[in-house]
C-alpha cells in the first residue's frame, strides 16, 4: 500500500536551516553525475494498488484510457532525478500499478542502458523508452541564457503527440526535478473543459513581459498575438496534455512557427518555455498552486535557495539552476533539499534507507 504523504512541517525545515547556500557549481545537477553510467541504484520497494483501483491487464496498461498516463524525459545526466521521481509517484498514489510510464530519450543516448537501469530499480514499473531525434529540433533552437537550456531533450515536450502512441489521449507530463508528495491520480483529473489542450498552474501575479524581449512588444504584429487574451506564466514542467486534441490542432507546428521566427528576429531569452507561452498562455485549464512548488532550485544565474511558496504542498520542483542531489553530494544543501532526499535511490549518505 502507498505510504502517507510527506508533512512538511516547520520543524523539518528548521533543521536544516544552518545548512550552508548552493553551490553555485551545482548547475542543472551535472556535477552529480560525472559518470553517469557507473552510478549504481538501489531496488524500490514495490508497491501496490487499493481494493477499489480498476483492474487493468498489464499488456494493456501503456494503451489504457484508464490508467494515469506520466511522460518524462531520461537521459544519464538528470537520471539520478528521475529516480526520485518515479519513486514518489508510486509511493503516494493510491493506484501504483496503474501509472503507466512514457519516458523519452535522446536517439543518440544509450537507451539500453537507462532502460536496464529503470528495470532494475523498479522491476514491476510498465514503461516504454521511446526515442526523440535531436535533429528534429537542434536546427530551430537558439541560443538562451543558460547552456543547460538548449539541449535539445528540453524540447522532446513540444513532440509528445507525435512520440507517443495514437492510443495515448491523455498524460501528465512531469520535469525530471522534482517529487510528488500527493496522489498523481488527482493531478490526471483536472477537467479540460470545451476545446482546451492543457493545464499547469498559472501564475498571474508574475511580470509576463519579461519573457519577451522589447522588439517583440514594440513590433504590433507580434505582440497583438495577446490581444484577445489574459496570459499568465506558467511552468511548462507540469503539465495535464490532452494529446488528442494537440493531435488535432497540429499544435507541434505552432510552437515550431514561434521558434523559427525567434531564429530571425530574437523575441524571446529562455529555452522552451516562451513558444509555449505565445500558443497556450491565457487559453489553459488552471491547477491549484500545489501542484507546481516551482522554482526551489534557485535563479538561473546563482542559483540561490529559496523557500516553499504560501499554501498547501503536493510537488516540489527544484527547477533553477540548483539542483538538490549536486547540492547534497557537495555538502552545502538548501533546506528544502532535505525534502528531496528521502527518495533518492543512489548509494549516498542522503539515500533511501535499505
Amino acid at each position: 500500500m502507498p505510504k502517507s504523504p510527506i508533512l512538511l512541517t516547520p520543524l523539518l525545515l528548521l533543521l536544516f536551516l544552518l545548512s550552508s547556500p548552493a553551490l553555485d557549481a551545482a548547475e542543472n545537477g551535472r556535477a552529480a553525475l560525472p559518470r553517469g553510467q557507473q552510478q549504481q541504484f538501489k531496488e524500490a520497494p514495490e508497491f501496490y494498488n487499493s481494493h477499489d483501483c480498476p483492474i487493468i491487464e498489464p499488456d494493456e496498461i501503456l494503451c489504457s484510457d484508464a490508467a494515469v498516463h506520466v511522460a518524462m524525459t531520461l537521459d544519464a545526466h538528470y537520471l539520478r532525478g528521475s529516480m526520485a521521481a518515479i519513486l514518489s509517484i508510486l509511493q503516494h498514489s493510491s493506484c501504483p500499478e496503474n501509472v503507466a510510464f512514457h519516458f523519452v530519450s535522446s536517439a543518440s543516448s544509450n537507451s539500453s542502458f537507462l532502460q536496464s537501469t529503470i528495470t532494475a530499480s523498479f522491476p514491476y514499473l510498465k514503461f516504454r523508452v521511446y526515442p526523440f531525434d535531436d535533429s528534429s529540433v537542434s536546427g530551430l533552437i537558439s541560443t538562451s541564457i543558460r547552456s543547460a537550456l538548449d539541449c535539445p531533450l528540453n524540447y522532446a515536450r513540444s513532440y509528445l503527440a507525435d512520440i507517443l502512441p495514437l492510443c495515448v489521449r491523455r498524460v501528465v507530463y512531469l520535469d525530471s526535478d522534482l517529487v510528488l508528495v500527493d496522489d498523481i491520480a488527482k493531478l490526471a483529473a483536472t477537467p479540460l473543459e470545451g476545446s482546451t489542450v492543457l493545464a499547469a498552474p498559472e501564475y498571474c501575479n508574475a511580470n509576463f513581459t519579461a519573457y519577451f524581449t522589447p522588439t517583440f512588444w514594440s513590433n504590433p504584429s507580434l505582440s497583438l498575438i495577446f490581444a484577445d487574451r489574459k496570459p499568465c506564466y506558467f511552468n511548462t514542467g507540469v503539465m495535464v496534455i490532452n494529446l488528442a486534441r494537440w493531435r488535432a490542432g497540429d499544435y507541434t507546428t505552432k510552437i515550431e512557427e514561434w521558434m523559427e521566427l525567434q531564429k530571425r528576429m530574437r523575441i524571446y531569452e529562455l529555452g522552451s518555455l516562451p513558444p509555449f507561452l505565445l500558443v497556450f498562455a491565457g487559453r489553459i485549464a488552471p491547477v491549484d498552486h500545489r501542484w507546481n512548488q516551482h522554482g526551489l532550485g534557485g535563479d538561473n544565474f546563482r542559483g540561490l535557495c529559496r523557500d516553499l511558496h504560501p499554501g498547501p504542498v503536493s510537488l516540489l520542483h527544484w527547477s533553477g539552476k540548483g539542483k538538490p542531489w549536486a547540492r547534497l553530494d557537495a555538502n552545502r544543501p538548501c533546506p528544502l533539499d532535505a525534502l528531496w532526499a528521502p527518495y533518492d535511490l543512489l548509494q549516498t549518505p542522503f539515500s533511501l534507507d535499505s
